[in-house]
């Protein structure tokens, strides 16, 4: 692949349709709504969303009205979720593009409703319930009255009640007693709803590990997210065949010798202990490689791991590289799959002490994305 640029971020859509071919059977009875929220978690929103649909999943999800008209502009017609709006957005271009909409309190679903009447169409909402995650969503104590003004909507024209839903409070982790709480939460939240007249709304709850663990949880449709990328935002849960989609890669810049001795990279927070080579890599934290990830992750080059040396700059970080036959041009693998022994993703997560999901969305612009096994 000489014609890839020296810093670039390798996603396999193969590994996409793979990892969503086992979401969906993982899912039972329930569709699949793909996440491409955050440019697809870093992968790439447009190229994501296609190959997931080519592998069976039939919804997309997307935090705001902008992502999800970009995937219209993109001409893919699937059914669309927008769920983190608030006063003000653009509900007129959702409504017009055929984009489902989330309300979790009643002003701002009249605020939907009045875009809805404004342009003479009907408005798709899924009514969110806080069951317990207490980030956003209409609180159990109010969901009555946000079940009725619905109910309104539907009566005048204005709104479609399309879906039920929450989320996770211990997302990592759906065999938590919390978790378990939830979903008898908001198995009430939905009888209260159809008893009160809510009917043909796909109710969903589950994320990517309860898709894969909590079986009970998977009602009418599932949202995984960073699982359709291959990865768990932690330590995995099951033993599923999750695929890796990304390896970010860079190309040695330039290699100098150096004594024993010498300070490395801003703070001179490590020190060559002989005669040495280092190797300069034009990736920084502009780019998405944490800071912190001096001196405390490997990345691989020439089959051979090396540590980060020092700190990450905002445009490059530096290798040790020893005796480690190397020079300018050659490949620097900062993770990937692990199949050829390079570092995966998990590896840079703990030292870190952070997620997986935190790391692939910094993957900055500068990065071109480069896709694998197109159909």
């Amino acid at each position: 692949m000489s014609d890839v640029p020296a810093a670039h971020a390798r996603v396999s859509l193969r590994a996409v349709r793979h990892n969503t071919g086992l979401l969906r059977r993982a899912a039972g009875r329930a569709e699949v709504m793909a996440v491409v929220k955050a440019d697809g978690y870093g992968h790439g929103a447009v190229p994501v969303a296609r190959a997931a649909l080519a592998a069976g999943a039939t919804w997309l999800g997307t935090a705001t009205v902008a992502e999800a008209l970009r995937l219209r502009a993109a001409g893919i017609g699937a059914p669309v979720l927008s769920w983190l709006n608030g006063p003000g957005a653009d509900w007129a271009g959702a409504i017009a593009r055929d984009v489902d909409l989330s309300a979790g309190d009643p002003a701002l679903l009249a605020e939907i409703s009045r875009a809805a009447a404004g342009h003479g169409a009907t408005a798709r909402v899924h009514l969110k319930a806080d069951t317990g995650l207490g980030r956003g969503g209409c609180p159990l104590a109010e969901w009555p009255a946000l079940v009725d003004a619905a109910l309104k909507g539907e009566a005048d024209g204005t709104l479609r009640i399309a879906g039920l839903w929450s989320h996770l409070g211990s997302a990592d982790d759906p065999r938590d007693r919390r978790c378990l709480t939830q979903l008898d939460l908001f198995r009430d939240a939905v009888r209260f709803a159809e008893r009160a007249g809510v009917r043909g709304a796909v109710r969903h709850l589950a994320n990517s590990a309860a898709t894969l663990a909590l079986p009970d949880a998977c009602f009418d449709l599932v949202r995984p997210g960073i699982a359709l990328y291959g990865l768990w935002p932690a330590d995995p849960l099951t033993d599923a065949d999750l695929r890796p989609a990304m390896s970010l890669r860079a190309r040695i810049a330039q290699v100098e010798r150096v004594p024993a001795g010498q300070g490395v990279s801003y703070g001179h927070t490590y020190r060559t202990a002989r005669r040495t080579r280092l190797a300069v890599v034009p990736l920084g934290y502009a780019d998405g490689v944490p800071r912190a990830a001096g001196n405390r992750v490997p990345v691989w080059v020439s089959g051979v791991r090396h540590r980060i040396a020092g700190r990450v700059c905002m445009d490059q970080f530096v290798l040790d590289l020893g005796d480690t036959p190397a020079g300018p041009g050659d490949e620097v693998v900062l993770f990937g799959p692990g199949l050829d022994g390079e570092p995966t993703l998990a590896e840079w997560v703990r030292p870190l002490d952070t997620i997986a999901n935190e790391v692939v969305v910094r993957i900055g612009e500068r990065v071109t994305r480069v896709y694998t096994g197109q159909v």
